[in-house]
């Protein structure tokens, strides 16, 4: 068993040295070279910034080799790494930076303007620039070389913030026996080695970009090639040129792909399979995929697992589709109705229990507990499992909207909407979408003679939210139904959208 994260990079430095660790735009890194950036990272960490144990180190960047060398550094400290959503807002940028305590905020070079305004507003917090982590910076200390025996797996490494269902965002808590653990299931799932070459093209920020296959191919000693973003024509010309066999997508990016002037020409056969998750996805976007010979194979998680949970193997692409697989390899499932364990085909809330499971709300007992009951999470999906234990999930026993890929809360933008004049009353849900998976929509009740119209509504989510989580449909409504306690009955309203019994008159 490894005493931290950091031993996986060192491991492989001492046994394939020249082995490709990482392809990131010119740059070929080695395992020895990857091992060489995060010890300088150590020290530098250590030496210039006086990291400790359990400090929090925020970064803001597009996906670069950076950030993976700070996730490792900081497993070597004991320290905490916060990744930061690039598409946020400044004040919600500014909330997560506040809530984590964040000592040091390393910015890439896209991002620097915004980094300064933060720290302006956040001061306790130091600014540093991603490229100060290039080797050559800082050498080795001899401090850091020899590990600091106190640093172990169950220390906290990763702290990753997730819209809550208050509209506050909320710090999940992963130690590097979880991230340990979670990688275990993805190469359990994707019958990853040493010879696998991950095209890594989700971002970072997200447990998905970052622990689907990122990370979890760099312990099985693979090559991942990283790109700063999502883009569909690089995407399709590394796939022609680098020939990767693995490949996680979410909806949103698997539409993009198909409908790309590149997509026939690209040759797939590369691919041992494609991952996805997230959300429902269109059996038609899986067609495609296994038409071209891929396997598509679905994984189910959240920010809390890891977030690999559930999966398929590449054996159940064609015979389970629409399920979200079985149980993970290192993770329990139950499925429970009113109290009791749900009965084949009988639909209930999944529970998960496991080592990549995460260990509490970052400063939020109460929440800790109202999700992990006798070492249980409640994920508030709700799902079924059929004779042959797939599992199929079809709703939500939370309100959390999935839009391609990306988690949105309806309280937060409830919280927008409830602050607009001439508003009475306004309400979020999501409906299904085929690009997105799913779309936020707005309900609203508006006072008398007003003159609110939907682009008037959208225009005060301007700066205030990530432009993901604004709605993309407005619909004025003359109430809202409620039950005999006064909350809001949200399926009957996303029920009408689907049946059509509540048109959308106008899109965002």
């Amino acid at each position: 068993m490894t005493a931290d994260l950091c031993q996986w990079i060192e491991g492989h430095a001492a046994s394939s040295p020249g082995k490709t660790a990482l392809l990131f735009e010119d740059a070929v890194i080695s395992y020895r070279d990857l091992y060489h950036r995060v010890y300088s990272a150590t020290a530098f960490l250590r030496e210039t910034h006086q990291l400790q144990r359990g400090d929090r180190v925020a970064y803001l960047g597009f996906n670069s080799p950076a950030c993976l060398v700070l996730l490792f550094a900081c497993a070597r400290l004991g320290a905490m790494l916060v990744p930061l959503n690039w598409r946020f807002e400044l004040p919600e940028l500014a909330g997560v930076l506040s809530h984590a305590g964040a000592g040091v905020l390393f910015a890439d070079a896209a991002h620097q303007d915004q980094a300064m305004a933060l720290v302006q507003r956040y001061p306790r917090c130091a600014l540093a620039a991603s490229a100060e982590l290039e080797p050559g910076q800082a050498a080795p200390h001899p401090s850091v070389i020899t590990r600091d025996p106190a640093v172990d797996l169950n220390m906290p490494v990763l702290l990753v913030y997730t819209s809550g269902t208050t509209g506050r965002p909320k710090g999940v808590v992963l130690t590097q026996n979880a991230l340990l653990f979670n990688a275990l299931n993805s190469i359990h799932m994707h019958g990853l080695t040493a010879a696998a070459h991950v095209l890594s093209v989700l971002p970072m920020f997200h447990v998905g970009g970052l622990n689907i296959q990122t990370t979890p191919a760099l312990y099985a000693g693979a090559t991942v090639s990283l790109h700063q973003r999502f883009d569909p024509t690089a995407t399709l010309a590394a796939i022609r040129a680098q020939r990767p066999s693995h490949l996680v997508l979410v909806p949103a990016t698997i539409s993009a792909l198909i409908q790309h002037p590149d997509w026939q020409r690209t040759d797939l056969q590369c691919l041992q399979m494609l991952t996805t998750g997230s959300s429902v996805v269109p059996h038609t976007l899986i067609e495609v995929w296994h038409d071209r010979g891929v396997p598509v194979i679905q994984v189910y998680g959240s920010t809390e697992t890891g977030p690999v949970a559930l999966y398929q193997r590449r054996k159940d692409a064609l015979i389970a589709v629409g399920s979200v697989g079985q149980g993970a390899l290192h993770t329990r499932l139950r499925i429970v109705s009113d109290g009791a364990e749900a009965t084949t085909g009988q639909s209930g809330e999944l529970l998960l229990r496991g080592p990549n499971l995460f260990r509490e709300y970052w400063q939020d007992p109460a929440a800790t507990t109202e999700a992990i009951e006798d070492g249980w999470f409640h994920t508030g999906d709700i799902g079924y499992r059929d004779e042959r234990g797939f599992v199929f999930i079809h709703d939500r026993k939370k309100d959390m909207v999935i839009s391609g890929g990306e988690n949105i809360y309806p309280a937060e933008l409830e919280q927008v909407l409830n602050g607009i004049d001439g508003i009475e009353e306004a309400t979020v849900v999501g409906m299904p979408d085929e690009k997105w998976g799913e779309i936020p929509v707005a309900l609203v009740v508006a006072a008398a003679r007003t003159g609110l119209t939907a682009s008037k509504i959208c225009a005060a989510f301007e700066g205030r939210l990530a432009r993901y989580k604004h709605p993309r449909a407005v619909v004025f409504v003359p109430a809202l139904p409620r039950n005999a306690m006064g909350k809001v009955l949200k399926h009957e309203l996303r029920d009408a959208l689907k049946t059509g019994a509540i048109q959308l008159p106008e899109r965002n």
